[in-house]
């Protein structure tokens, strides 16, 4: 692995929560060694990060500086970013046909529920996005704690996909 950041895409349908989480955690926690990115396959009309997203990693000590929400189209073209690792962290996003990812980077599914879902109160919600949050990182301080060789490319692969049976 070379001096360059890993890229790590992560993926979700509207990109307002989960894959918001991940993007500023692993920014947070990646030692310079890695870069978060995230999109959605399908944001809607002027989507916003939840808000409720946003209060957690506040209260975690997490920036949210620049974090707004995107489609995965702005990640195809050609002036974007090389993605070393593209994870989707919801199941609908996983099962969508994903665009072409220029230098066809690995790929992983690590899904979780939606935190932002259901009809609960603000405070359960808000433990929703904390409970996310929690996971989340235990999963990023797994991957950027791997050593230099299995994060090569062609062991990258493997070792994402291994990490989603960690819990």
């Amino acid at each position: 692995m070379s001096d360059k950041p890993l890229n790590v895409l992560f993926l979700c349908t509207h990109n307002s929560a989960r894959s918001i989480l991940a993007e500023a955690i692993l920014n947070h926690i990646g030692r310079g060694r890695f870069k978060g990115f995230s999109a959605g396959s399908s944001p809607r009309a002027n989507q916003q990060p939840n808000p409720l997203g946003l209060q957690v990693l506040q209260q975690a000590g997490i920036s949210i500086e620049g974090l707004h929400s995107k489609s995965w189209d702005e990640f195809g073209q050609p002036d974007a970013p090389h993605m070393d690792l593209v994870i989707t962290v919801c199941d609908n996003a996983a099962g969508e046909v994903c665009p072409y990812w220029p230098g066809q980077p690995a790929t992983a599914h690590w899904g979780y529920p939606d935190p932002s879902a259901g009809d609960g109160t603000d405070a359960q919600k808000l433990e929703a996005f904390r409970q996310t949050l929690h996971l989340l990182k235990r999963r990023l301080e797994l991957l950027i704690s791997l050593p230099t060789d299995k994060l090569a490319k062609t062991m990258l692969q493997n070792t994402a996909r291994e990490l989603s049976k960690a819990d």
